[in-house]
């Protein structure tokens, strides 16, 4: 079997640099861990660089193994004001820009068409 070469978190250098508290408290902050991403439409964009994207997910179920659809609203910031309704999205995990908002729109994958 092919074993994993990974280095323990005190061999990391930016880990090691830190004081013992900081190290203690927040074992998370120093591991190189992938953001969230996600791909939804643009519902609406009537709020100043806020949109709501809605994010459709496929799963099975547990039971009858039936594959369901579920919606899911996310609040994403735009700073740009850059998106319109009806756009394809996809929007990164970012830490919390205000009490609803913790997801940032990264690119528009595809502009709707204005009529």
């Amino acid at each position: 079997m092919k074993s994993l070469n990974l280095k323990p978190l005190w061999e990391k250098n930016s880990y090691k640099n830190k004081p013992r508290a900081i190290r203690l408290a927040h074992p998370w902050r120093f591991l190189n861990v992938p953001k969230k991403e996600k791909f939804g439409r643009v519902v609406s964009n009537k709020m100043d660089k806020t949109v709501v994207v809605e994010v459709q997910e496929f799963r099975s179920h547990p039971i009858y193994k039936k594959i369901i659809a579920e919606t899911k609203n996310y609040m994403a910031n735009d700073l740009n004001n850059a998106c319109i309704e009806g756009d394809e999205v996809r929007i990164v995990e970012t830490k919390p820009v205000s009490k609803t908002k913790r997801w940032t729109v990264a690119e528009v994958v595809k502009k709707a068409v204005q009529v």
